[in-house]
């Protein structure tokens, strides 16, 4: 087996479950970890995004972590490129990759394929832009239900990027930005898939609280702050608009963290509430991340799998 995913909504604890699979298969096959996020390629964005610390990046080697400056853009597209590279670079020296995260986009681009997306259209997104100015974006996303429902059923009412560029592709090419995330060749053959998953949400909800309560603490407001600081930054850019940094950075706008707290664990419930929404139509196999021996589980699927590919492989 030169391939596993673990995928899981956000908080569901995805870092402890794919470091506890790194253990147990090390001593037959060494794994080297391919993280699967949007959030975790953008250097400097460490507190807000719950970035492996350094000690568990040295326990386990990781890649797609820290490639690209927040400035810079990173589609599906790229991250197809630079993980076959990278599972590929892996299987070389004759380990596994497992491939862990929560950007289902990503899994869905690597095994099943993207059909090659429109170009940016200047002109267009200026459109847009006057249009939103008008209407507001709740507006825009009621035009994108009508042309895409698929994409306006997962994306927020306020997150203008998005909405704009799904609106963008319609205007473009006359189809809806769904239909391009139907590639008829998939980047790789499919790999087994673990998924953490909770059986009851008030756990979730509970566990994505704790966090962000943690990361608070742990300096997320001074992270934006210096993030800000830089003056190559803003709320247009992907980065910025990361759940809970975009909430932070509106914060500082506003001049008061008040509410911040609430607005952060609301937008990443809603994160999360799209990342299972996502998975219902992924092929996968479940554990409740919510049980007791949530851990051992995954371990057991893991060495299942991996036991499966030996007996192939022979």
């Amino acid at each position: 087996m030169r391939c596993l995913c673990l995928a899981g909504p956000t908080a569901a604890g995805k870092t402890a479950a794919a470091l506890a699979i790194a253990d147990a298969l090390g001593t037959t096959q060494p794994v080297e970890i391919v993280s699967v996020d949007s959030a975790l390629v953008y250097r400097g964005m460490d507190v807000g995004t719950a970035k492996p610390s350094p000690a568990e990046r040295a326990q386990v080697r990781h890649h797609l972590i820290d490639i690209i400056e927040p400035t810079q853009a990173y589609s599906a597209a790229q991250f197809v490129a630079d993980a076959t590279r990278s599972i590929d670079e892996i299987g070389a020296r004759g380990h596994l990759a497992l491939l862990v995260g929560g950007t289902m986009l990503y899994f869905k681009a690597l095994f099943e394929g993207l059909d090659e997306m429109p170009a940016s259209d200047p002109a267009i997104r200026a459109e847009l832009d006057a249009e939103a100015a008008r209407e507001g974006w709740p507006a825009m996303h009621d035009r994108l239900a009508a042309v895409d429902p698929l994409t306006a059923a997962r994306l927020p009412r306020h997150d203008s990027q998005r909405i704009q560029r799904a609106l963008e592709v319609w205007r473009v090419s006359g189809r809806p930005l769904s239909s391009f995330h139907r590639g008829d060749k998939p980047a790789r053959e499919p790999a087994p898939m673990i998924s953490l998953e909770p059986g009851d949400r008030a756990w979730l909800h509970g566990r994505i609280a704790d966090r962000f309560d943690a990361m608070l603490a742990a300096g997320f407001v001074d992270e934006v702050q210096r993030l800000r600081a830089r003056g190559d930054l803003h709320l247009g850019q992907p980065s910025m608009r990361c759940v809970g940094y975009r909430q932070i950075w509106e914060a500082l706008d506003a001049g008061t963290l008040e509410g911040i707290r609430e607005r952060g664990i609301a937008a990443t419930r809603q994160l999360a509430k799209r990342q299972l929404t996502w998975l219902r139509g992924m092929q996968r196999e479940t554990v409740a991340c919510d049980a007791p021996d949530a851990l051992e589980q995954v371990v057991r699927r893991a060495l299942s799998f991996a036991q499966k590919g030996a007996q192939r492989a022979a």
